[in-house]
């Protein structure tokens, strides 16, 4: 029998890639939760190019309020849940974070709620952490596995950590069978206009000046990740075993990798592949983001040691990437 995974946020970017890659790889049944906020667009599920209407079902929820038994009828029985919903805009969080903070945190305990009361038979529930969440990492630091001490910078950071723990409680308390899942930072294709790559590919091809945060001495990095790369890790582990309390003393947590770049570097590429001069500044001290992480760093070798290879590397991902993005009105 075909499984039924429920995505929350499925509208949202990188969720999105998640639908169509279940889509492609899978013969499951997928029901989208998300409230279509300033993220949400259920014109990325269309656009995704595999859109089944007999496999996919979309429900709009604000899940700021609970699931309750009316649309939890509707949605049926589940095997899997992929909770990809929260607000994720860092300066949004700073200007704002009372009510960013309360959504976030209401999301995993509406979530972990349905899971709780309507679903004894879950086989996962994957929430999507953040590497921000463990802070910055120094510049030739090593990079943070999977337990590390948190040390968020923002709200944004911080309310993801609270829905990791809140997360890890149900996994303790009502056994929820929960799988931790923290990216670095996602790219691709329908991905939000104020993320970096979208706006260097939108400064470069208009000539515009990019902005560089950190110094000529210290530039900031990150490990970049196409979102089909976290899509295939998270179809990987909705494929395991899930670790069981008291059998073991904490829930399975994973870190997903991509290729460490500085900023600098990465609108190189871009201006490479559109063929035009990059013009940019650096600016170390960004007026909307006090506190801001010049590195991130996560250590992925306990995923690789399972088996799981990213399908797509950096230049192949990155080009197909802004070559959508310059063909097309998102």
């Amino acid at each position: 029998m075909s499984s039924h995974v429920l995505i929350t946020g499925g509208c949202g970017f990188a969720a999105s890639h998640l639908v169509e890659h279940l889509l492609a790889n899978t013969d499951w049944k997928l029901t989208i939760l998300d409230g279509l906020t300033y993220a949400g667009d259920a014109g990325r599920i269309y656009d995704a190019g595999k859109f089944d209407r007999e496999r996919v079902r979309i429900f709009w929820h604000d899940l700021r309020s609970p699931i309750m038994s009316t649309l939890a009828r509707r949605i049926g029985p589940v095997d899997y849940i992929v909770n990809a919903a929260s607000n994720s805009h860092i300066d949004a969080s700073i200007q704002d974070p009372v009510p960013f903070v309360q959504n976030n945190v209401s999301i995993a305990l509406h979530v972990l709620e349905y899971a709780r009361i309507f679903l004894p038979n879950l086989g996962s529930c994957i929430q999507f952490e953040t590497d921000e969440i463990y802070g910055s990492m120094e510049k030739d630091g090593e990079p943070y596995k999977e337990w590390a001490a948190v040390n968020p910078s923002n709200p944004y950071s911080a309310s993801k950590s609270c829905m990791s723990c809140i997360a890890i409680s149900y996994w303790r308390t009502y056994g929820i069978p929960v799988v931790l899942v923290a990216p670095m930072n996602l790219f691709g294709e329908r991905q939000d206009r104020e993320k970096f790559i979208p706006k260097c590919v939108r400064a470069i091809a208009a000539g515009e000046e990019v902005v560089i945060h950190g110094t000529k001495e210290n530039i900031g990095s990150r490990h970049w990740l196409h979102a089909r790369n976290i899509s295939d890790a998270i179809l990987f582990l909705l494929n395991r075993p899930v670790a069981k309390y008291p059998e073991a003393e904490r829930p399975d947590r994973y870190n997903v990798v991509g290729d460490r770049l500085d900023n600098l570097a990465m609108a190189k590429k871009i201006a490479g592949i559109i063929g035009l001069p990059l013009v940019y500044r650096f600016d170390n001290n960004p007026r909307s983001r006090p506190g801001h992480d010049l590195h991130y760093g996560l250590d992925g070798s306990k995923l690789a040691a399972l088996g799981w290879k990213a399908p797509m590397d950096l230049d192949t991902s990155l080009e197909r990437t802004v070559k959508w993005m310059l063909a097309n009105t998102w």
